[in-house]
């Protein structure tokens, strides 16, 4: 029985090792080659196979990943006390700072590229249809990225709202708490609109209850004074609709399935941090539309936030450490992929989830529907891997993968 126990032992910790060491490389990997101007771009190479890069694309989505990114480093953090972790978040921070400082009026951009930067002018060219903007910021010029969409709004606020409980750092807690309450005042002065430097509207949060609610609950979170009394408003007027949207996103889990990542992003916060009852009955109701729609999709990082906020299931957690052991298979580079003739089809989907080894490529292969079954582009852009490491530290952390972890437990911390 005792050499049992020690060969399991060895077993796990073996697979913890290899774990981490694959979420290790691609940190240092995203370090390295995905953020040239400080927030998540991604890398064209010369040819498929190849490491030499010769431009970079999908600037337009840079802010919403660097948000992913900052909550990835948070959740490393606490689990390892790596201080590479913490440079990282700090860094993430300082990314997304540049994208709000860049336009001079506490806007969000989409991304900053400076003016004089060898890509530059391929991402504006590729930009072209969102609109760039050029602002002189501490004695450098920055074209800027426009048209900013509530995603990316929405991924900042995930990270900055994780990250501002999980690290036990107070200058960066205190750079959140500063780049929230800019937003967050932005925002409120526009009537919940996005405004251009033209003076066009980008998009409007006013038919998206639940992401002003949960904009507001890290409002309150990180600055009470602030917030507090916007959010009682709002949650009293407010609290009863957030159903609504999500119910409309749920009519057809095929198509725009990347409003999927948004909708679990946005009920992470504004769950996890709400301490009334009855505000949290319609909450619940709310996700619990959304989960009944994805729960078997086979998404990991869906899994981690329904883990955060609903506790163990072994059926849901197994299936994570399923859908990470296959990730780890997937092509780093957007290889064409074609499944038709080889899974189950019904009509021009997928009858059932594909493995997520077989799914076509994205920047975030969660955001795309399991049951698509073509994509992907020459095998030229390089993925940055967030969708790897943010679930992997998630379920670190909540204990769904094994490994050791430090666990802090004050109240501010993420449950």
């Amino acid at each position: 029985m005792r050499f049992l126990q020690v060969y399991v032992y060895l077993l796990l910790t073996l697979s913890v090792q290899a774990a981490e060491s694959d979420a290790l490389a691609i940190h240092a990997n995203l370090l390295a080659r995905h953020l040239p101007y400080g927030t998540v771009l991604n890398p064209i190479v010369a040819a498929p196979g190849s490491s030499q890069i010769v431009n970079y694309t999908r600037c337009g989505d840079s802010a919403i990943w660097t948000g992913h990114w900052l909550a990835a480093e948070a959740f490393r953090w606490r689990v390892t006390h790596n201080p590479d972790a913490l440079v990282n978040a700090r860094a993430a921070v300082a990314g997304i700072k540049l994208l709000v400082d860049v336009t001079g009026t506490d806007l969000l951009a989409r991304c900053a590229v400076p003016e004089d930067a060898p890509y530059a002018k391929g991402i504006a060219s590729e930009e072209a249809s969102n609109g760039s903007y050029i602002r002189a910021l501490d004695g450098r010029r920055w074209v800027w990225i426009g048209h900013t969409s509530r995603d990316q709004y929405t991924g900042v606020f995930f990270g900055l709202g994780a990250a501002y409980d999980l690290l036990a750092d107070a200058a960066i807690r205190a750079d959140i708490a500063a780049l929230t309450t800019r937003l967050l005042d932005r925002l409120i002065g526009w009537g919940w609109n996005v405004i251009m430097p033209d003076g066009s509207s980008s998009t409007t949060f006013l038919i998206r209850p639940e992401q002003r609610l949960s904009f507001l609950q890290v409002g309150k979170r990180v600055n009470p004074a602030r917030f507090s009394d916007a959010y009682r408003a709002d949650s009293v007027a407010l609290a009863v609709q957030t159903s609504l949207p999500l119910t409309i996103d749920a009519l057809d889990d095929r198509s725009s399935y990347f409003k999927f990542n948004l909708d679990y992003i946005t009920m992470y916060n504004l769950i996890r941090l709400e301490t009334s009852a009855s505000l949290n009955s319609f909450y619940e109701d709310a996700y619990a539309v959304l989960r009944r729609t994805t729960d078997d999709h086979g998404n990991a990082p869906c899994n981690m936030i329904d883990r955060a906020l609903h506790g163990p299931d072994a059926r849901r957690d197994a299936d994570t450490r399923a859908l990470l052991d296959a990730w780890l298979k997937r092509p780093k580079a957007d290889y064409y992929v074609d499944l038709r003739g080889k899974v189950r089809t019904c009509g021009d989907d997928a009858c059932d989830p594909i493995p997520v080894d077989l799914r076509p490529p994205s920047d975030f292969v969660w955001q795309i529907s399991p049951f698509q079954l073509t994509g992907g582009g020459s095998g030229v852009i390089e993925n940055a891997g967030i969708d790897y490491i943010l679930p992997y530290w998630m379920a670190r952390y909540y204990r769904v993968a094994p490994g050791g972890i430090i666990r802090l437990r004050p109240r501010s911390t993420p449950h």
